[in-house]
């Protein structure tokens, strides 16, 4: 990958990762996802990881997690190392909740959705429950204050990108009133649990980014390199996924979908390359991959049957 201004990664070998939700199988857009993350770490003599993350009971498909990591292999993505299940890793989250609150750099919210637009008109929190610290009676989430500051980082794909968090939704939550946690924080302790330095994955995930970098400095924790792809959408725009009805990548010839993903992904892969095998495409795939090729955009349209 090109070296960035604000890059800590650059100064340690590579580790890279892809970390889907078990929500269901993988469609052609999480297959996208992989196939980009996968060649960027082999394209660097890196280490590629897959963590599960299966935060979310309620959403957690059953069997699902074991039908990508099926389904990975099956499409030549093998990962190193064992599989990371983001589930069984609840007491270092919660560790790391009780010490922020305790340094009063997180705080309890009672508060709903409802009345957070009843007072603002809009989902950015406006910092009713900033002062408190002991655990209320009734249900409460657990917010992250941010600060009024810039956040601003280079991506890969999408340039200087910046944002103030006060006003871009404000406070973020990261223990749900069901006692989960949240996304934000999950992600980022394992990123730095596992030592990765660069991640690439959709763009649905830059406004995340904001989030996940302000917890980095927070926590000082490394900052990864970023590469947010573009995302794969249907014809009404939206993105794939389990909600928008997607279909699941076929478990069989893989050769047409990897094809697919390199064009996609701006590699211009030859034809010849489909009377192949997944092996020879994928060496291919590694030997000629550039980053920079992949289309500097926030979506692709789903390609037609």
């Amino acid at each position: 990958m090109t070296k960035t201004p604000d890059s800590d990664a650059k100064k340690h070998p590579y580790i890279g990762r892809f970390a889907p939700s078990p929500t269901g199988p993988l469609h052609i857009g999480s297959l996208m996802t992989a196939v980009a993350s996968f060649l960027d770490a082999r394209a660097h003599n890196g280490t590629w990881l897959v963590r599960m993350e299966d935060l979310d009971p309620p959403r957690t498909q059953p069997g699902a997690a074991e039908r990508i990591l099926d389904t990975l292999q099956f499409y030549g993505l093998d990962w190193d190392g064992d599989v990371l299940y983001q589930s069984q890793r609840s007491p270092l989250y919660q560790s790391l909740v009780d010490q922020l609150l305790q340094q009063q750099n997180a705080f309890y919210c009672t508060c709903s959705r409802t009345d957070i637009f009843a007072l603002t008109g809009s989902a950015t929190y406006p910092g009713t429950c900033r002062r408190c610290y002991q655990k209320p009676q009734k249900p409460a989430a657990i917010r992250i204050k941010v600060s009024p500051n810039l956040t601003r980082f280079h991506d890969l794909l999408q340039g200087w990108v910046e944002t103030k968090l006060d006003q871009d939704g404000g406070d973020f939550v990261i223990q749900r009133k069901d006692g989960l946690f949240a996304y934000h924080l999950a992600v980022v302790l394992d990123d730095a649990a596992q030592g990765v330095t660069h991640i690439v994955r959709g763009c649905d995930l830059l406004d995340s980014a904001f989030r996940h970098r302000y917890l980095q400095t927070l926590l000082q924790l490394p900052h990864p390199v970023y590469a947010h792809l573009p995302v794969i959408v249907n014809p009404q725009g939206q993105k794939l996924s389990k909600q928008t009805h997607a279909e699941a990548i076929p478990l069989s010839n893989p050769l047409p979908h990897l094809h697919y993903c390199l064009q996609a992904l701006g590699q211009k892969p030859p034809q010849s390359l489909l009377a192949t095998d997944k092996e020879t495409l994928l060496a291919w795939a590694v030997e000629q991959w550039q980053i920079q090729r992949v289309p500097h955009r926030r979506s692709l349209q789903q390609p037609t049957a």
